[in-house]
């Protein structure tokens, strides 16, 4: 091998007891009690898919209720990234059980206003964030919850599907 460069390493392990014993090993089910009941508040269900956090409420840009995902306006923070935190922040409280992918969006959406032709196009932007270790949150700021597969937003936006399906790969 020539100065300076580095063979690749390459590990293996294996585990032994001590002692012969057999461990019976039984995977835990998949399907879960919320998947039976439907029940769309838990985090503990669709266990082989990810999850996406919906609210119920009022939007930025409409004053009445529909289903969206967390958001805020961004004023004075001092980046998209820090607006981002807030928005998830004043739904779920403590973030230390998240992990935000990226500083930059994943994407935008440009909205009009359908009411009001007055009011000028509003800016939507996407960051991902994962849930670390904890199966509840105490959602708050909003009427109602849901955790949804990717399927079912789509079931929640059909006007958005085309861009949600570009956006979210899985």
């Amino acid at each position: 091998m020539p100065h300076g460069q580095v063979a690749p390493l390459h590990l293996y392990f294996t585990c032994r007891g001590k002692g012969d014993y057999q461990i019976d090993y039984k995977p835990a089910p998949r399907i879960s009690e919320a998947d039976k009941t439907n029940d769309q508040r838990s985090l503990h269900r669709a266990l082989d898919r990810r999850l996406y956090l919906l609210v119920h409420g009022a939007t930025q840009g409409s004053g009445k209720p529909v289903w969206h995902f967390p958001e805020k306006v961004y004023e004075s923070e001092e980046n998209l990234r820090k607006c981002a935190e807030s928005a998830l922040e004043s739904f779920i409280g403590d973030l230390s059980h998240t992990y935000f992918v990226g500083n930059a969006p994943m994407g935008h959406m440009v909205m009009q206003s359908t009411e009001d032709k007055k009011i000028p196009s509003i800016k939507r932007f996407f960051f991902k964030s994962q849930v670390i270790a904890a199966n509840k949150f105490d959602i708050r700021k909003c009427d109602d919850f849901v955790w949804v597969t990717k399927d079912e937003l789509l079931e929640y936006f059909p006007e958005q599907a085309e861009f949600l399906n570009k956006m979210i790969i899985s």
